[in-house]
């Protein structure tokens, strides 16, 4: 049987598997409010990976585009603020780090990569 904390006005805001705590109260399974938090925080929680996902996705757009201007001269690195070249420098050691591991074991093509030296950066 579930174990549900609630607050104030009575809604739950927690279920737990055991009762591991005061105050929690026992709910048959299917309760139809158990079911409803459950439902909502699930349907919450696939909504905000959706949103990291796509945040991360344009951070990396962002970051192909500071790199494409500042290869093209339209951009100098030292234009930008100091905080934002330390974030790129430390993003750009990660990038060159996993594309390390990636071209370890092989590209698309199955050919082997150039290793940690191959490709770009911002420095």
């Amino acid at each position: 049987m579930p174990f549900v904390k609630r607050d104030e006005s009575g809604a739950i805001v927690a279920v737990f598997r055991q009762p591991g705590q005061e105050g929690l109260e026992e709910l048959d399974p299917r309760d139809p409010e158990l079911t409803t938090y459950l439902y909502d925080t699930v349907l919450d929680l696939a909504a905000r990976k959706e949103w990291i996902e796509s945040d991360l996705g344009l951070v990396r757009v962002l970051e192909d585009l500071v790199q494409v201007l500042i290869e093209k001269g339209v951009l100098m690195f030292t234009d930008l603020p100091e905080a934002a070249q330390e974030k790129l420098r430390g993003r750009s050691g990660f990038r060159k780090q996993f594309a390390y591991v990636e071209n370890l074991f092989g590209g698309e093509d199955g050919e082997f990569g150039e290793g940690p030296e191959g490709g770009g950066g911002f420095l």
